[in-house]
């Protein structure tokens, strides 16, 4: 049985542990925890990891955050992989920072990485992962606040947020989305 794991974020080193990339965080942790060794490849930096029977395909799409359609796209056709063995990373400033929220298929919440895979998958109906990054901007400081590095009093939260979600990443193939949802949705306390 395989599943995709897309962590979304945007290639480059001015992006690295943004609270943008922090789908890419999640992935990278999952292939560092499990012996996973990343390989450039067809829109995607991409590794493969076992966990109990399971063969996880992880990716980081190389097509920036806008157009992850494309490589999600690409992986599934390639491994044969279903939409419901799909699961995508997102970071997402309406929820609080340390919330997870898991949904099996839904709306893209004007996230434009969600938009893109609906748009080039044909629909929603796949699951998501939703990592809460807060929104403690100014007006008109949504980017830069995206886009922004964590701030150092954040970094110890989210090196606790991104084990969780990879630990809900392997539950999802493990034991399903109905018992992943019960078990890791909410905030982080």
């Amino acid at each position: 049985m395989k599943y995709l794991i897309a962590g979304l974020g945007n290639i480059g080193s001015e992006y690295e542990h943004t609270r943008h990339n922090i789908g890419f965080d999640v992935v990278e942790y999952l292939a560092a925890q499990n012996g996973g060794i990343w390989k450039h490849d067809t829109l995607a930096f991409v590794c493969e990891i076992k966990h109990k029977g399971r063969t996880l395909v992880l990716i980081k799409p190389t097509t920036y955050m806008n157009l992850s359609g494309k490589a999600v796209n690409h992986w599934m056709q390639k491994h044969k992989i279903p939409k419901e063995n799909i699961m995508v990373v997102i970071d997402d400033l309406n929820l609080d920072l340390g919330t997870l929220r898991i949904r099996e298929k839904g709306s893209d919440g004007g996230h434009n990485g969600l938009k893109n895979i609906d748009a080039v998958t044909g629909g929603n109906d796949y699951p998501r992962l939703r990592i809460g990054i807060g929104n403690k901007f100014h007006k008109n400081q949504q980017v830069d606040f995206v886009l922004g590095k964590w701030k150092p009093d954040e970094k110890e939260r989210v090196k606790l947020i991104t084990e969780k979600a990879a630990a809900a990443c392997l539950s999802f193939a493990a034991i399903g989305i109905k018992h992943t949802m019960n078990g890791f949705n909410g905030n982080l306390e």
